[in-house]
């Protein structure tokens, strides 16, 4: 029953399109229509602004962040915690408040691996933030940012690895076993533009 009720807490809480109602708030557009069709910062940032941007992705990393901190809360249960955040991406990348049409959930994910495991969110975030400079392509930054992070979420789960903060629960490793994946198959467009050469740069429009 935890599992059920924090599975449909999660996907509630994923599917709220922050995207979609900043942009209409605040340029009356739908960003479905430009750019990538996505509902996540980087395209909100082409449609309507950086400002607006950095709101929507510090709004949709609290999606997983609040699913997680509620099943832990209520049920301690690290289990409850994984099937909370996973559900959180799977409502952001599909929102039923949205026409199912909704981001990659890279910000989400990114939320969700701090809560669970600083040092993995860290990871993620150095990584990632290091490509995305280096290439200029937030895709590639994005996809092996969320990659090595759960990798590292997995890894310290399963080795039981002792961290500063706390060793994370095995049942964590479902996060980073599932969520990574996820997340990179929702890049498939990205990808096949990158193998095309057809990839925008992130400070191209």
């Amino acid at each position: 029953m935890d599992y059920f009720i924090f599975i449909i807490v999660g996907y509630v809480l994923g599917a709220i399109p922050f995207g979609l109602i900043a942009t209409k708030l605040v340029t009356k557009v739908d960003v479905r229509d430009s750019g990538s069709g996505k509902t996540g910062m980087t395209n909100v940032i082409r449609v309507s602004g950086k400002k607006v941007g950095v709101t929507v992705l510090l709004l949709d990393m609290s999606k997983a962040i609040i699913a997680i901190a509620l099943a832990r809360i209520f049920t301690d249960t690290p289990g409850a915690e994984s099937a909370a955040g996973l559900a959180a991406l799977i409502g952001h990348m599909f929102p039923v408040f949205a026409g199912f049409r909704g981001g990659r959930a890279i910000s989400t994910g990114w939320g969700g691996l701090f809560i669970l495991n600083p040092w993995a969110g860290l990871i993620a975030t150095v990584i990632g933030l290091s490509i995305v400079y280096a290439s200029r392509y937030m895709s590639i930054g994005s996809m092996i940012g969320a990659s090595v992070g759960c990798i590292a979420l997995i890894i310290f789960a399963a080795t039981k690895l002792d961290l500063p903060g706390g060793t994370p629960p095995l049942e964590y490793i479902w996060f980073g076993a599932i969520g990574g994946p996820l997340i990179v198959s929702r890049h498939f467009d990205n990808i096949q533009r990158l193998i095309k050469g057809e990839e925008r740069k992130f400070r191209e429009g």
